[in-house]
């Protein structure tokens, strides 16, 4: 099972971000922390024996809490969960928002991996984006983690922002790979409803890249960092071998998981939930909001559509022994027809999406009857 503590509060929302997540001060967090531990207490009389292989703090900004604040929450985990030896402990941390003390107190409690926020190496586009932060900010984060004793680190990259160049998103990915961190997620900018990017695009469509150069911005990815030795392992995402974050891989395995926090999404086969957005009824432990019970038609579709997120793809045998009885044959024909045209790759029963494939997945999703929305 992954674990997933969501940790609402940042400095201020970015102008891309629809995430759940807002400023707050120290009498609210101080509330909401102490919701959360409920919540993991909880938690932990109904799967508290099930072996834990990640734990993920994640946000909003969890490093903008106090240096004592994760190692509690991470102990009270500890108390509560059955965590694996060698289990995974990422928090998503913004330059800007580190210190050494900080990251001295998150080793001690044993987080062994990092996700720095760094966006962009260009000033000019962090400041458009919103972020607090700067690319000097960034390189002193990314020394500062190594310095602590950090040997997992994870950078993220935007691509498609507004007013960047093809050459513009080369340098910040050149920038990016000289600071070698172990791990890589390059995301393309997605402008989403109710943001200030959403009113930008309504109003100057023109200073957002167009989709040929978005394209382009893709491939370059793909090419610099195998170049530089990241192993493509999902649309996303690169990392360096054996370096392959295990809790985002167990989302896209179709792993079960627990989403603890406000607004967080949990998948225990066959049940979907989620818990409220709404603060005051979180706080008041009015917690699970919404709740679905899959049938065998939707967990087919989402062993689909995401399995062939990774560039492992599925297999017969793996959809066999899933869903015994179930016919492959269906879904095999549509992603023939794929293959015939250089979107898919098939051997040995295996279906994964080439670098054409991954540029039109929704397109390939929508063929296969999947609706790729989940809670």
């Amino acid at each position: 099972m992954e674990l997933y503590l969501h940790i609402p509060f940042c400095v201020r929302k970015c102008h891309y971000c629809d995430f759940l997540s807002f400023p707050t001060d120290g009498a609210a967090a101080d509330a909401y922390l102490q919701a959360l531990l409920r919540d993991v207490r909880e938690a932990s009389a109904l799967y508290g024996n099930e072996p834990v292989r990640s734990v993920y703090f994640g946000g909003g900004t969890p490093s903008l809490l106090p240096a004592d604040a994760l190692p509690g929450l991470l102990a009270a985990v500890r108390s509560a969960f059955s965590l694996r030896e060698d289990c995974e402990i990422t928090v998503e941390c913004n330059p800007g928002t580190l210190s050494e003390e900080k990251l001295s107190a998150y080793r001690l409690a044993g987080v062994n991996r990092l996700s720095i926020g760094v966006q962009s190496a260009h000033d000019a586009e962090l400041r458009r984006l919103g972020r607090i932060h700067t690319w000097r900010d960034a390189l002193d984060a990314f020394d500062m983690a190594r310095r602590a004793g950090f040997r997992n680190l994870s950078a993220d990259v935007m691509a498609a922002l507004p007013g960047q160049t093809l050459s513009d998103y080369e340098e910040t990915l050149k920038r990016v790979i000289a600071l070698s961190p172990e791990h890589i997620s390059a995301y393309d900018l997605i402008v989403e409803e109710g943001t200030r990017f959403a009113q930008w695009y309504e109003e100057q469509p023109e200073a957002f890249p167009d989709e040929e150069t978005s394209c382009r911005m893709y491939r370059r990815t793909v090419e610099l960092l195998a170049e530089a030795g990241y192993r493509q392992y999902e649309i996303s995402n690169y990392a360096k071998p054996g370096y392959e974050s295990r809790h985002n891989y167990g989302y896209w395995s179709n792993e079960p998981y627990l989403g603890l926090g406000l607004g967080a999404s949990s998948y225990v086969p066959p049940r979907r939930f989620r818990n409220t957005s709404d603060p005051e009824q979180y706080l008041r432990a009015n917690r699970i909001e919404e709740e679905v019970v899959l049938t065998e038609q939707e967990q087919r579709e989402e062993f689909f559509f995401l399995g062939l997120r990774r560039t492992a793809g599925i297999c017969r045998e793996e959809f066999a022994a899933r869903f015994p009885g179930a016919d492959f044959s269906p879904y095999e024909r549509t992603l023939l027809r794929f293959a015939e045209r250089g979107l898919v790759t098939c051997r040995d029963g295996r279906f994964a999406l080439t670098v054409d494939g991954m540029l039109v997945s929704n397109a390939i999703f929508a063929e296969l009857g999947l609706a790729g929305e989940l809670l």
